[in-house]
């Protein structure tokens, strides 16, 4: 699909991200700055940008927000996208063709935190590569746009373990972190279950799994079949969305909670009319947009910020009324955009 549209939402002056102490080191702590975006390209680059998949609204949101940036700053790309985290050589193979067909950086959301290093190193000797949303191994990184999983994960947790303090009544997860060997999925467990920890929740099973409808669905179903008396559904938006449809043909809505440890319409949709509890937002939209950033000062030389993100926020029905979505959602209407080039 060409795009050529654009009604987009210009950038801010400046966006306010957190960037950790030390580049590509979460643990290293975090600074809060207002990053002050290009005003435009100095050429009209063409970027390489490859996703692990298209099956969730998120990895849409991520596009939304680089279509709007590539047309803000000038620029093209072409998206290409593996199909699901399984795919390692396919997103491998990829990668090296449409960097091979003139690319001027690749943008990378990894399905593999140390599978494509070999690549990486390869492709960064003529061009650069910047790490968006997944983390991914440092060797051949130029930049990263994201943020830490650990603390997405955590945010969960805490969603759950603040309604059961340790001490109080033993509650049941189920819980469905993704497909066991992606890598944002190690992060993601690590806050989960270090949040529980201090809880009375306890994790009676986990389910592992591509992110795709179908899988997730078939998991929550095998859960709630192992454990009739479960308290609550956690894990993947895919894994959250599927949990409300399963619970609703079972007729068990408001015995089960579901809480999702990230953000798509269809999550967003479930906090509104009380299916889905909570989940944290990483604000996709903005991390699309600071990832083609990047790469544009990357090939011009002006980079000096490597390692930025938004700071996550919690979204419930709470915080309905503030604004988070433009950041977060793309809107109803976007459809992916493979081939982008900017109006002229």
């Amino acid at each position: 699909m060409l795009f050529t549209l654009l009604s987009l939402p210009a950038a801010a002056d400046s966006w306010r991200v957190q960037v950790p102490r030390t580049a590509f080191d979460y643990g290293s702590g975090l600074e809060t700055i207002d990053y002050a975006p290009l005003e435009q390209a100095s050429q009209a680059w063409r970027l390489c940008i490859a996703y692990p998949h298209l099956k969730d609204a998120y990895w849409l949101s991520v596009n939304y927000g680089m279509v709007a940036e590539a047309a803000r700053l000038g620029v093209s790309f072409k998206l290409v996208e593996a199909g699901g985290y399984p795919n390692l050589q396919r997103q491998i193979e990829q990668t090296e063709e449409c960097v091979a067909d003139g690319a001027d950086a690749l943008i990378l959301g990894t399905v593999s935190f140390s599978g494509l290093t070999s690549t990486v190193k390869r492709i960064s000797a003529s061009v650069p590569v910047i790490a968006a949303v997944n983390d991914i191994a440092d060797a051949g990184i130029t930049a990263k746009a994201g943020v830490s999983w650990i603390e997405m994960g955590a945010e969960a947790g805490r969603i759950i373990a603040a309604r059961h303090p340790k001490g109080s009544a033993p509650v049941k997860v189920a819980w469905f972190p993704g497909p066991e060997n992606a890598g944002w999925v190690t992060f993601v467990e690590k806050g989960f279950r270090a949040a529980l920890a201090e809880s009375s929740a306890v994790v009676a099973v986990t389910k592992y799994g591509d992110t795709g409808r179908e899988i997730q669905v078939r998991l929550v179903e095998e859960a709630l079949d192992e454990i009739p008396d479960l308290d609550y559904i956690a894990g993947s938006a895919p894994a959250a969305e599927a949990a409300v449809s399963v619970l609703r043909a079972r007729g068990m809505q408001g015995q089960v909670q579901v809480v999702s440890d990230y953000m798509t319409h269809a999550v967003y949709r479930g906090v509104l009319r009380d299916r889905i509890i909570a989940a944290p937002s990483d604000f996709p939209v903005l991390q699309g947009r600071l990832a083609v950033e990047m790469a544009v000062r990357a090939i011009e030389g002006s980079l000096q910020v490597k390692h930025a993100g938004p700071a996550i926020r919690v979204f419930s029905r709470a915080s309905a009324g503030e604004d988070l979505l433009e950041q977060t959602l793309a809107p109803a209407s976007f459809v992916p955009v493979f081939d982008f080039r900017p109006q002229r």
